[in-house]
């Protein structure tokens, strides 16, 4: 199914026309959150058609048990599930005794959906025919206060247009639901108490095995035309439902609204004995304020986001789109106030991939914060993997690796590995890389050296332990090997000596020992502390760098480029273009048996370290390398496009540069990967920051300066970004023919542009 319905917009994700088969579709490129909860666009009202119900809060996971044929040792015990949390939007909604449900209404009209993304809400408008023959004019409006972190609010009325009416609004929560993703219908939620206080609800729940204590919670104001009314409810009360049954005559032409007010207060932040008292003060509190100052507060809180985040295009409405869309659900998933927390994969739009923690953070996200945001942002996420080091230790030991080695998990919620997939679990080691690697980034980036003396050796130290003990020394070739790897490529597994995992290996080892020789020169205290710690010697450090000066990396002389592992060319070597339409996507179309003999590559993987490394190589090598792996890259990973487009765009390719620029940005919009309605890609969408930063921009760090090569794809007439380089704030205009820079602040600075130095002076225009 073609799913290009979504309406271009500067500014907006629109909807219009009620279509029963894109309802899933919608509910996750309409979702909503605020770093702390979020939900899917799921209907207030009831809906009897195809719905994937998601309500989520940040943090709170179940350790749902593994499931595989066969137990292997050192599996995990359990993959950790994103849990479906108790609802709180839900407004039953009745007239004249028929129930109000899109699926069963004679007609919907006028049916309009918007994401606004500059104020940060969510509308819907349509006009129903109900069986009773009543027609209603219905509006919405909900948000997630960026401000109370806890509170979300729903402004929906309903206006009879063809005659007099009763409208019954039953606002209620609810803890019967379940997990789409549940592998044994493990029940996963244990309801404590239903309870109200006046017409206060709540649900008191804690999640089986892990006790993450919360609170659900709900309060309604109504209006009669705008005029605020009192009505005496009924209760509808069950062991894990509470509503409220409001029912009031409506003339024609008449506008009947409720102003509902919920969300959730959990254990990781309050003691859970006090959740319902705390939940309380949330309701007082936001009634108090009130929705149309919340709405007012929302709209400044985005205001502040985007003066900072935003990128703006200028004649490419689609693509200005793509980008800010993909900003905004970044934001409404991590704000960074919370170091306890990560950017899961799906956000809160849905369920796949359990909403853990991987190694997408290190490789794509990190660089979005640290330019958009505080650089404390940035190191609340390493700060995140050094609290989860010991767990690392333990995740290497599992598989037998010994004295502190350090094997971060593929997936995680805590720090413990949660992934199933042997060929990933145990084999896709290269993410031990992607996280020194963001160490080097961040202090490349921010000048901030005190995160690596403080707590980033210690982590380094323990990954260099684990590249140790992972190479062995085959006499045949008398270099180290890594054998047995499953690379960025999850279209090979089991290969030996992935030319990326042994080059990030090598550089890891070489990193970890160049930070130490510094801090023993620069931070002595450090030093002694860290090496008591650790039990480190010279000896042992002399050992690693004979691994890593004697790493072996498969090179092919034919074609002059390093093999992405031993036995590449052994393939057909049939290019994506010769391989018929029909076949794919591969994925969904071959068996995996097909897939692994195939020579096709779902994302970059030697173009992965050239992306991570291009200061170790020439732009010719580059170029050979580009040439020989993209024809055979099916880009059937969200992370493909992003890194092929910086590249493309690196070597003068700026056709093919802004075509992978779309596929990135407009990902999920157009549902490339036809899996939309599964959730959104939001790790990913950082690539597509990282596109137009690093890669229309040319944006690098260089002898600690930023340095631009400025392109611009000829769909635009200009562009423009702000980073917020070590507490400057830049910002970058393109156009076809030059490039503006302008600083914020009272300090100069230098930046390098085509490789010649520029000095840019607060509050001017320097235009090159």
């Amino acid at each position: 199914m073609n799913l290009d319905y979504i309406i271009p917009n500067n500014w907006s994700i629109i909807e219009e026309g009620f279509n029963p088969d894109t309802v899933k579709a919608s509910e996750s490129l309409f979702s909503i959150g605020n770093g702390a909860m979020g939900q899917r666009a799921n209907f207030e009202e009831k809906y009897s058609g195809p719905t994937f119900q998601g309500s989520y809060i940040a943090g709170v996971y179940y350790p749902d048990k593994t499931k595989v044929g066969w137990w292997k040792n050192g599996y995990p015990e359990y993959f950790a599930k994103v849990l479906n949390a108790p609802n709180w939007i839900g407004i039953n909604v009745t007239i004249d005794g028929e129930v109000l449900d899109l699926n069963a209404c004679k007609k919907v009209e006028n049916f309009k959906r918007e994401l606004n993304m500059q104020e940060g809400w969510l509308s819907r408008c349509f006009t129903a025919t109900l069986k009773n023959n009543i027609k209603v004019e219905v509006k919405a409006k909900r948000f997630l206060s960026l401000d109370i972190e806890n509170i979300g609010v729903i402004n929906y009325s309903v206006k009879p247009i063809n005659g007099d009416a009763v409208i019954e609004f039953q606002p209620y929560i609810d803890a019967a639901i379940t997990n789409e993703d549940t592998n044994w219908d493990d029940k996963f939620w244990d309801v404590i108490s239903v309870s109200q206080d006046g017409e206060k609800a709540f649900i008191q729940a804690k999640t089986m095995k892990t006790d993450f204590y919360t609170c659900t919670f709900m309060q309604s104001k109504f209006f009669y035309n705008n005029n605020p009314v009192e009505i005496n409810p009924k209760v509808d009360k069950t062991s894990t439902h509470l509503g409220f049954l409001y029912k009031n005559k409506v003339k024609k032409g008449d506008v009947f609204s409720i102003h509902k007010f919920g969300g959730y207060t959990s254990d990781r932040n309050h003691d859970k004995y006090e959740l319902v008292n705390v939940a309380g003060s949330v309701l007082d509190k936001a009634i108090e304020i009130g929705y149309s100052k919340l709405l007012n507060d929302q709209k400044n809180a985005w205001e502040q986001i985007w003066e900072m985040a935003d990128i703006t295009i200028d004649g490419d409405v689609k693509a200005q789109q793509g980008i800010r869309f993909n900003i905004f659900q970044l934001n409404q998933t991590y704000l960074g106030t919370d170091p306890t927390l990560n950017i899961g994969p799906k956000g809160f739009t849905g369920e796949k991939y359990g909403g853990s923690t991987y190694w997408d953070t290190e490789a794509y996200c990190i660089p979005f914060y640290m330019a958009t945001k505080d650089q404390h942002v940035a190191r609340n996420l390493l700060t995140y993997r050094y609290k989860h080091l010991q767990k690392a230790i333990e995740n290497a030991e599992k598989l037998g690796f010994s004295n502190g080695a350090a094997l971060y998990p593929m997936v995680t919620m805590n720090g413990e590995e949660c992934h199933n997939e042997w060929e990933i679990t145990f084999e896709e080691i290269h993410r031990n890389g992607a996280i020194a690697f963001a160490i080097y980034n961040y202090h490349r980036f921010t000048g901030d050296y005190s995160y690596i003396p403080e707590m980033g050796l210690e982590v380094l130290i323990g990954i260099a332990r684990f590249w140790h003990q992972r190479a062995s020394f085959s006499t045949q070739k008398n270099k180290y090997v890594i054998l047995g790897v499953t690379g960025p490529n999850e279209y090979e597994n089991n290969v030996n000596n992935n030319w990326y995992t042994n080059y990030i290996a090598r550089w890891c080892i070489n990193y970890t020992v160049e930070n130490i020789e510094k801090i023993e020169a620069e931070y002595a205290t450090d030093y002694t502390r860290v090496m008591h710690k650790l039990k480190l010697s010279k000896a042992e450090i002399k050992d690693w760098q004979e691994v890593a000066n004697n790493m072996y990396f498969p090179y092919s002389e034919e074609h002059k480029v390093f093999l992405q592992q031993d036995g590449f060319l052994d393939k057909e070597l049939i290019t994506v273009a010769n391989l018929d339409k029909s076949q794919r996507p591969i994925n969904q179309k071959w068996s995996w048996d097909r897939i692994l003999r195939s020579p096709y590559i779902k994302q970059a993987d030697t173009l992965q370290g050239f992306y991570f490394f291009e200061d170790h190589f020439t732009t010719e090598e580059l170029e050979r390398h580009f040439n020989f792996y993209e024809p055979f890259t099916v880009h059937e990973s969200s992370l493909s496009p992003c890194v092929h487009s910086i590249q493309a765009a690196k070597l003068d390719r700026m056709e093919q540069a802004y075509t992978f620029y779309l596929r990135t940005s407009r990902l999920d919009l157009d549902d490339y990967n036809h899996e939309v309605h599964e959730g959104l890609h939001i790790t990913s969408m950082a690539g597509t920051w990282m596109s137009i930063v690093e890669g229309f921009g040319g944006m690098r760090v260089r002898n600690n300066k930023l340095s631009f090569e400025p392109k611009i794809p000829k769909q635009w007439e200009s562009y423009s970004f702000k980073v917020n380089f070590r507490h400057q704030i830049l910002k970058v205009i393109v156009n076809q023919d030059k490039t503006h820079f302008e600083l914020e602040g009272d300090n100069e600075l230098d930046i390098l542009v085509n490789g010649e130095k520029v000095t840019i002076t607060p509050n001017n225009l320097v235009t090159v």
